[in-house]
């Protein structure tokens, strides 16, 4: 039946079914340019990039665990004990900055392998895994940080700056982040295990795929960007704050199926999901500069969100 359909789709139809994501952005940035005379402007895309810069990171760690048909929901509470860690580290520890950078993103990735831990070698379901780990994070860095922001080093907080007068460097980071994600995915053995996981788990195993080291390698990979994200995040607040990215991994997944990928795993690209978190990031700037509610902000978003899903279901039903 669904190959039936896709044979009688038009060479349009089927781009737009693969692109959906992009045709949607340029819809959005051409009716918001109608709407507002300062959306356009230089200064305002540049803070739209700034705006997505955090979940886009989160995000592109979070494609690689919705690929393999899990979910992460720990990023955003494990990207604010990262920073805190990075802080506490440079500033009360006192140790040189560079070395906490490396403890941080050390954090990132032990919170990944102990989430695959639980869900590879315990058993649980990734939802109740990452669940779990999202109040683990968060306590801790409410521990260390005793419910109170420390101030980040210097020479980390120029990251939430510019390169230069205008590029701002949060930007930079986001790309560089979605290029590496996109050359795993793309271009090593353990984004081609990622997609096999996520299309049969059981056919992955006997195609010789170690299932549960490369739930390792996934959930460590989305620790490990939680931690940039976080560092970036600190960086902007010249501050690490303990309640900092809370709700951030519901921004994150929307950003992921938004941009095409699918909740039931083995679909998915660092460029879609590139995509998903500047349509939520110009979506939010474009309502604000509308002088539209936030109440009614989150309607919106979360209309997008249940649309977005809808897409895929029917797609993979072979109707759309």
């Amino acid at each position: 039946m669904s190959g039936n359909v896709l044979a009688r789709r038009s060479p349009a139809a089927v781009w737009l079914a693969e692109n959906g994501a992009v045709a949607a952005l340029v819809v959005l940035v051409v009716a918001l340019s109608l709407l507002s005379s300062t959306f356009l402007s230089v200064t305002n895309l540049l803070n739209v990039g700034v705006q997505a810069a955090v979940t886009a990171i989160l995000a592109f760690g979070s494609t690689f665990v919705i690929v393999t048909g899990g979910i992460d929901l720990s990023v955003g509470s494990v990207a604010a004990l990262s920073a805190i860690t990075l802080a506490w580290t440079a500033t009360d520890a006192g140790v040189a900055w560079p070395v906490a950078v490396v403890v941080s993103l050390t954090v990132g990735v032990v919170a990944g392998l102990v989430n695959a831990a639980l869900i590879a070698y315990g058993k649980l379901p990734p939802f109740i895994a990452t669940l779990a780990m999202l109040g683990i994070a968060r306590g801790l860095a409410l521990v260390i940080s005793q419910g109170s922001p420390i101030a980040m080093p210097d020479a980390v907080s120029a990251l939430g700056g510019n390169l230069g007068r205008y590029l701002p460097i949060p930007v930079i980071v986001m790309v560089v982040m979605g290029l590496i994600a996109a050359v795993i995915l793309n271009r090593t053995y353990a984004g081609r295990a990622m997609y096999a996981i996520g299309g049969n788990e059981e056919a992955a195993r006997l195609s010789g795929i170690k299932v549960d080291r490369q739930q390792l390698i996934t959930y460590g990979l989305s620790g490990a960007f939680a931690a940039v994200a976080g560092i970036v995040l600190a960086s902007r607040l010249a501050s690490a704050q303990p309640q900092a990215a809370a709700g951030y991994e519901l921004d994150a997944i929307a950003a992921v199926v938004i941009g095409g990928a699918s909740l039931s795993g083995g679909k998915g690209r660092a460029l879609g999901t590139f995509v998903g978190a500047l349509i939520l990031a110009v979506l939010r700037n474009g309502l604000n500069l509308l002088s539209v509610s936030a109440f009614w902000q989150q309607v919106v978003i979360g209309a997008v969100i249940a649309l977005a899903v809808l897409v895929d279901t029917l797609r993979r039903r072979g109707t759309y």
